[in-house]
């Protein structure tokens, strides 16, 4: 007898050995260099790393927005099993607002400043949906309500300018979650949000993702936004991911002398009187000259002879990808 195997769902995003570079005059910037990450439906992945490691880059290739001199120029952006890097602008153009949503670090950068928000959101459910000004206006005041805005059909009749900073970024997640998209990548939307704004936008989004099978990439610099947050998470240095895995393993046991680094100088984790602030030494190097070896390695006080030669991403687990010659393996002592 047979036995049938079970079908295995798609995930909602795979991004397999992504490139994109910046083409100056000056020289190539790999800005993202053989980027590969999958994020299934309902999850949230958090893509950590400091400044310039090429987050925010990730997500916009991954939209479709990188402006020249900037292009993508290999790998896979599958989309539900559909690569975007083989659609042209107008099928992109679908999909942009759409199934794929982005929140960015300004809300104000979705936000126009001269019209209400009940017109923005109108024409943002009109460019893709065939419905009344009167169901796109009812669809506006439930997306408001749904990110915690009291009144929503009091406050559809506002101007940006009338909301608090917190108030405005909850206007553009709910214009991102407007159609409901099976993706959306958010690049640092909270960061210049007061604690107490971030963690309730955070549950908010934990919330829609849970309720509606929305895939979530959150790009950050915080590490412990992404613990409460995400499930998995990914490092990347110098437009390379260094490891990745769930939330809970790679923050427990960091393996990778970077990852090891950014969590070490989290100040919520050290204990007063029994050490030092850690901090990382040297600066993130330039994209135009990156180091022979390890990018990593004028900085990693592991560093050898053999980080000379580039590593290669390994899988020491399922699960769990890394890229380092001399890992740590002892678990992180809180």
């Amino acid at each position: 007898m047979s036995t049938v195997e079970p079908a295995v769902a798609t995930p909602t995003l795979e991004v397999r050995n992504l490139q994109t570079s910046f083409f100056l005059r000056s020289g190539l910037a790999r800005a993202v260099d053989g980027v590969s990450f999958t994020v299934g439906r309902g999850k949230v992945m958090g893509l950590v790393g400091e400044s310039g490691s090429g987050k925010s880059i990730t997500g916009f290739s991954i939209i479709g927005l990188v402006d020249p001199p900037g292009r993508v120029h290999g790998g896979e952006i599958l989309f539900n099993g559909r690569d975007l890097t083989k659609l042209s602008e107008t099928e992109m153009r679908r999909l942009r607002g759409n199934r794929i949503a982005m929140i960015l670090q300004d809300p104000m950068m979705t936000l126009n400043p001269v019209l209400r928000i009940d017109t923005q959101m109108i024409e943002t459910v009109q460019a893709h949906d065939r419905v009344s000004k009167s169901d796109a206006r009812s669809r506006a005041r439930d997306a408001l309500g749904m990110v915690g805005i009291p009144s929503p059909e009091e406050r559809l009749s506002s101007y940006p300018h009338q909301f608090s900073g917190g108030m405005r970024q909850r206007v553009a997640i709910a214009i991102a979650m407007l159609h409901r998209p099976d993706l959306i990548i958010a690049d640092e939307p909270t960061t210049a949000l007061d604690v107490t704004i971030q963690s309730q936008i955070l549950a908010e989004v934990q919330k829609l993702a849970r309720e509606f099978g929305t895939a979530v990439i959150w790009i950050t610099h915080d590490l412990s936004v992404v613990a409460g947050l995400a499930d998995d998470v990914a490092v990347m240095y110098a437009g390379r991911i260094v490891e990745s895995g769930t939330v809970d393993d790679v923050l427990d046991r960091p393996r990778h002398p970077y990852t090891r680094g950014l969590i070490g100088s989290i100040p919520s984790r050290i204990t007063q009187g029994e050490r030092r602030l850690h901090q990382i030494p040297g600066m993130a190097p330039s994209l135009l000259a990156l180091p022979k070896g390890c990018a990593f390695r004028a900085r990693c006080p592991r560093a050898a002879a053999v980080c000379e030669t580039p590593p290669e991403i390994s899988v020491p687990a399922p699960g769990r990808t890394l890229r380092c010659f001399r890992p740590y393996d002892v678990e992180l002592v809180s």
